[in-house]
């Protein structure tokens, strides 16, 4: 098969068998191979432990478990792309794991089975993570049809886990009917967010400065439905303000899909208000978009994006590998870093040294 017509033909399938290219099985795959069955018939019959280790195992770094991880998940692929893929971000503070948890009571009040995939932020000097996302949702975590998975960004841009989208398979392998992706918090990178969900979910509070300046442009783009939290008490009025500046904003901006309107609504996570009526828009929003083909392209868009991401990651890997770039680095680190270098002629010699080894 062609590049092109991988790019083309894009789907889940392809996209594992992209990350198994370099990889064949020797013998000790192959004696791994009855766990990795027993791994996914766990997986498969709703086994919390068996959906706990899988993802601890989807999102391991270490090569062995990667194969691993990319053989599971040919075995789960066909029991995947039936749940709800909702993503929530919001500034700190907005109430994500409030409004997460009051919703996912909800919606399991309705007979709904939901999988929370909860992204912490790392820290940039320790590399370390609070993962404290089951704290924050107590009710929830003890709930048997609730899965709560707290993971680190490790770094990763977008205020998603670099596993996320594989988490989400395993989760819809397990049976979970939604899968709830809440994201590190508003950023110029947080849009990666909506790059694998269906629903894209934007939490906003009142009286916090200037409305229109509250998210950037682009999140504004992408967003599916803004929701205007802690619309309670005293702050009834002001979120009801702020929700029509918000409705304004949003007529000013081009869309991602041509028959769907992003509703603006207030709601509270504390008292559980206008909880419902998210779900309502969720189901409203899924229905419209299977009907007109765009949900089934959507998703189409997204498998070629991931396959191109984790061919951008698998390059990088590869290039940072190689022993003349480990040699030349970092003496162009420091010429970077002493100003001696531009980082674009640093990068550009890194390159030429590998093209010409190549060539030679």
């Amino acid at each position: 098969m062609t590049w092109c017509r991988v790019r083309d033909a894009v789907d889940d399938r392809t996209l594992v068998a992209y990350v198994r290219i370099r990889m064949r099985p020797d013998a000790a795959t192959a004696a791994r191979a009855p766990a990795l069955e027993k791994l996914a018939d766990g997986v498969r019959a709703g086994d919390r432990r068996a959906l706990a280790k899988a993802i601890t195992l989807v999102e391991s770094t270490r090569p062995s478990h990667q194969e691993q991880a990319q053989r599971l998940l040919e075995l789960l692929l066909p029991h995947t792309g039936h749940a709800a893929r909702v993503g929530v971000t919001g500034v700190p503070g907005v109430g994500k794991s409030t409004f997460i948890e009051a919703f996912e009571l909800s919606l399991i009040g309705r007979g709904k089975r939901v999988a929370v995939l909860a992204v912490d932020p790392s820290s940039a000097r320790s590399g370390g993570s609070i993962l404290g996302d089951k704290t924050r949702m107590p009710r929830l975590a003890a709930a048997s049809e609730a899965f709560i998975r707290p993971s680190p960004s490790a770094g990763s841009l977008g205020g998603v886990a670099r596993r996320t989208r594989e988490a989400m398979l395993v989760c819809e392998a397990a049976g979970y009917d939604v899968v709830l992706v809440e994201t590190v918090g508003v950023g110029q990178s947080e849009t990666a967010v909506a790059s694998m969900v269906d629903f894209f979910l934007v939490l906003m509070l009142a009286g916090a400065g200037d409305e229109l300046q509250g998210i950037k442009k682009g999140i504004l783009e992408l967003a599916d439905c803004l929701a205007v939290n802690k619309a309670d008490g005293d702050n009834v009025a002001h979120a009801e303000r702020a929700a029509a500046e918000y409705a304004s904003a949003l007529r000013l901006f081009r869309h991602t899909s041509a028959s769907w309107d992003p509703p603006v609504v207030t709601i509270s996570g504390l008292h559980v208000i206008g909880i419902d009526r998210v779900w309502e828009i969720i189901e409203e929003h899924r229905r419209t978009l299977s009907a007109s083909g765009e949900l089934e392209a959507r998703r189409r868009e997204q498998q070629h994006a991931w396959f191109w991401n984790m061919i951008d990651e698998g390059l990088k890997r590869w290039f940072l590998g190689r022993d003349d770039v480990k040699r030349l680095l970092p003496k162009m680190e420091d010429a970077v870093a002493s100003a001696t270098l531009t980082p674009t002629e640093a990068a550009r010699r890194l390159l030429a040294a590998v093209d010409a080894a190549r060539t030679r």
